[in-house]
């Protein structure tokens, strides 16, 4: 009987965005990148991209797209974040599935997702319903197709959620085989009851609703799954394909679809070079015609289900107990200690659901007034997600709208549904899968939770945040110091908070340091220079301005007057208010600059006390990214004090410590910690430099020989990766300059001596994209005669061994 193979990833982040600035802010246990879906895109998402297939003798033979091979679903909040901050392989993404489409019988590889993840069991009708919708809506406007499937988070499932997937046209989901109860074959009267995980999971099954409508469920392959994400399976690719060969069986008398789900982030970022594994086993497998790859839709197409199934309610893949782990304290935790408890789920997730259906209440209430069916406008209100521009906005409010809206009726409106855009983000499951109410996944729902309150409060003036945080109070931090969710929300989320004045006073301090055009973007906010003057003396700056500020998410907008006054290094002092007048503006401005330029500081400081009162600031109230690159600018002066006090110890004394370890005597600790720094400096400045010196880059390893000492391997491999790919691709759009080619040459010889790893995936693509298109030229070139073809022809097949290449295999024939 025919055998079908289909491996399915569920690729997901959970949104990390700051709920007031819509991005994600630098997160130092990211390091060396700037967050954690950076990190995670790096290390997962784009080695899938273009995994490499190995030869025998651990050659790369080929690279291919493990999306055009694998089923996949990706949560929409990190495919937005990825559409901005790393297009090439958000594209390589869509690419694979147009791929895809062509080679399983039009059907794709991707499927849809509830939209951020939320346990849908728990879920009230109204998020469930807008959950899916947005889904449904986000796959289309990206993959610009209808999904077939659409993966429930957490494969949490009851019968209501199916009702609704089938409701609106999903074909499949998939689940896991411990939450099948009973199976029997269509037409058949008997059900057979089932034990955990005893389903067969190599065929399709129809799950018949009591509506009367039908929805169509794969349950996967639990032994070989688990192996994939726990056991190590990865670990060698043909064991990986071999133990999926495994699960097929001579007994069954049908078409075998031998599935897996895990985690996609196992391939690469769980287990590295987990693609590889994943990659190779799959090329394995079809290239010796052991079984024909496929995905859910195709399957399907080809063989539709033969049995019905019943299933457990609410149930999931990641909890034992059904889905009590997010809401009790079920013993199910990860990344924990073992006296903890997370007695703190319950009653967070009471606070939330006690403010969701609040909030709920005032929308149904408010936006009645000016929306003629409030829920179907919020469920459409993904779309202006994907475009907020005003022709956006105004589309929008001419479909939904009882009549037609001013500017603060539009705004109002806008607030609401933003209110309901954070009440589902606070329900994130992984706000409740972690061991600590603490951690950065729960202080995140929190924080939503603390951005939905705000809009509220602007809109009803109530004070649900002091409600909120009582109810807080009785979910139980396991970390003294913590002590409970009201401390966290008033440690994490209060200090976070963000309004109009708080963006012109980033803007206002970031003035000193940044050269803003006179209109500028920071974030989501709008800025607007309307004056602008700024003074100097010494270590002595002195900024005042008046800027209009606007929000592009709420469109409020607000005129905000400033005055920053700075000492040097990191002492300043900024205020920052509402605009007060033309009179009252210029008033400051004339006395303030008086009192500058007499040099009376205590007077300016004086006066900023009088215009500005309690409104004042410093750099601590920066948003965090450009604190950090202020800071990073102060510190790096009091760096090179530091750099000429080790090189001074390091010169001065290189010959006196050269004859003491001669002679045996260990070298003092203080002259080893001057060679250290002073070398990683002089390494790392000799990898940037516009030609580098190859002569001086040898005679700094030498020395780095010579010393043992630590090289800084993390910053000193980035310089060396962003230099290698600068080259290749200087090389690849101008294949006519041999120079930079000969450059990618001289420097991988060179970081041979040094004790680091460069990560040449990228190098590996360019070079591989022009192995299999410009390398062809080059033939054509050298057989008419041309000797500088040839000389490239010779480089690059050397080049080609360095990154590891089988290079006959990869190259055109000559």
């Amino acid at each position: 009987m025919e055998r079908y193979i289909c491996v399915h990833g569920h690729f997901y982040q959970p949104p990390r965005e700051n709920p007031w600035l819509e991005a994600i802010e630098i997160q130092d246990s990211a390091h060396p990148y700037h967050d954690w879906n950076e990190r995670v895109t790096a290390e997962c998402y784009a080695p899938n991209s273009a995994s490499r297939v190995f030869d025998g003798e651990g050659h790369i033979m080929d690279i291919v797209s493990n999306y055009a091979k694998i089923s996949f679903n990706f949560g929409p909040t990190v495919l937005s974040w990825m559409e901005i901050y790393s297009p090439e392989i958000y594209q390589a993404i869509l690419d694979a599935d147009r791929q895809s489409i062509q080679w399983r019988s039009g059907h794709g590889n991707a499927i849809a997702q509830v939209y951020n993840h939320i346990i849908m069991p728990l879920a009230n009708n109204h998020d469930r319903r807008t959950q899916v919708i947005w889904g449904i809506k986000d796959f289309e406007h990206r993959f610009k197709r209808f999904p077939e499937g659409m993966w429930l988070s957490e494969t949490a499932v009851d019968t209501g959620t199916l009702e609704l997937l089938a409701e609106l046209g999903i074909k499949f989901t998939i689940l896991a085989p411990h939450q099948a109860v009973r199976t029997r074959r269509i037409g058949s009267g008997k059900w057979k009851d089932l034990g955990p995980g005893e389903i067969d999971p190599t065929r399709a099954y129809i799950c018949k609703l009591p509506s009367g409508r039908r929805i169509n469920i794969f349950f996967y392959d639990g032994p070989i799954s688990q192996a994939v994400a726990f056991e190590k399976l990865l670990n060698r690719g043909e064991d990986f394909a071999n133990r999926l060969l495994s699960g097929f069986s001579d007994m069954r008398q049908w078409p075998q679809i031998l599935n897996i789900a895990t985690d996609g982030e196992t391939y690469g970022h769980h287990h590295r070079f987990g693609d590889m594994a994943l990659a190779y086993a799959l090329n394995y497998i079809e290239t010796n015609g052991l079984a024909r790859l496929t995905n859910y839709g195709e399957f399907l197409e080809k063989h539709p289900p033969t049995h019905e199934v019943q299933i457990v309610e609410n149930t999931s893949w990641s909890c034992v107990h059904g889905i009590e782990r997010w809401k009790a304290d079920c013993g199910c935790s990860t990344n924990g200690h073992d006296e903890w408890n997370q007695e703190w789920r319950k009653p967070l997730r009471e606070a939330l659901d006690w403010l969701r259906d609040q909030l709920a209440f005032r929308f149904e209430h408010k936006a009645g007034e000016y929306l003629t069916k409030p829920w179907n406008a919020r469920n459409e209100y993904i779309e202006v997600l994907f475009d907020r521009s005003e022709e956006s906005i105004e589309r929008f409010m001419n479909k939904h709208a009882r009549r037609k809206l001013i500017d603060e009726e539009k705004r109002t409106v806008i607030k609401l549904l933003e209110i309901n855009r954070h009440a589902m983000l606070m329900y994130t499951s992984c706000g409740w899968f972690f061991a600590e109410l603490s951690g950065i996944e729960t202080v995140q729902v929190i924080q939503y939770a603390g951005r939905a309150i705000q809009l509220s409060e602007e809109i009803f003036s109530d004070r649900l945040e002091r409600v909120f945080i009582e109810r807080l109070e009785i979910a139980k931090s396991n970390i003294p110091e913590r002590r409970d969710g009201a401390r966290i929300y008033e440690e994490f989320v209060k200090p976070a908070m963000i309004d109009l004045e708080k963006v012109g006073v980033h803007y206002a301090i970031s003035t000193l340091f940044e050269d803003y055009t006179e209109k500028t973007e920071i974030y989501c906010y709008k800025i607007i220079r309307e004056d602008y003057w700024t003074a100097h003396a010494g270590t002595t700056d002195l900024a005042m301005g008046k800027v209009l500020v606007s929000s592009k998410i709420t469109f409020e907008t607000e005129v905000l007057s400033f005055c920053v006054l700075s000492f040097g290094g990191h002492v300043l002092n900024g205020g920052v208010r509402a605009f007060l007048g033309t009179e009252a503006y210029q008033t400051m401005k004339n006395e303030i600059s008086d009192a500058f330029e007499k040099g009376a500081f205590a007077d300016i400081v004086r006066l900023m006390d009088s215009y500005f009162g309690m409104h004042k600031y410093s750099i601590i109230h920066l948003f965090r990214d450009e604190q950090r690159k202020i800071l990073s600018h102060v510190i790096s002066h009091v760096m090179e004090g530091f750099e000429a006090s080790y090189r001074s110890m390091y010169e001065n004394n290189h010959l006196l410590m050269g004859f003491i370890r001669e002679t045996g005597m260990p070298v003092p600790n203080a002259f080893h910690t001057a060679a250290e720094y002073t070398l990683n400096v002089d390494i790392r400045k000799a990898f940037q430099v516009e030609e580098a010196d190859a002569d001086k880059i040898r005679n700094i390893i030498n020395e780095i020989q010579k010393w043992n000492v630590q090289v800084d391997t993390i910053n000193l491999e980035f310089i060396i990766r962003q230099r290698l790919e600068s080259a290749m691709d200087k090389f690849y759009r101008d294949p006519a300059d041999l120079l930079p080619l000969l450059e990618v040459q001289n420097i991988i010889m060179l970081s041979r001596s040094l004790p680091i790893e460069i990560n040449f995936w990228q190098l590996q693509n360019i070079y591989f994209k022009m192995a299999r298109t410009i390398y062809g030229e080059f033939i054509q070139k050298a057989k008419d005669g041309d000797r500088e073809a040839a000389r490239r022809i010779e480089v690059f097949k050397e080049i080609g061994l360095m990154l590891f290449f089988n290079v006959p295999a990869v190259l055109l024939r000559d």
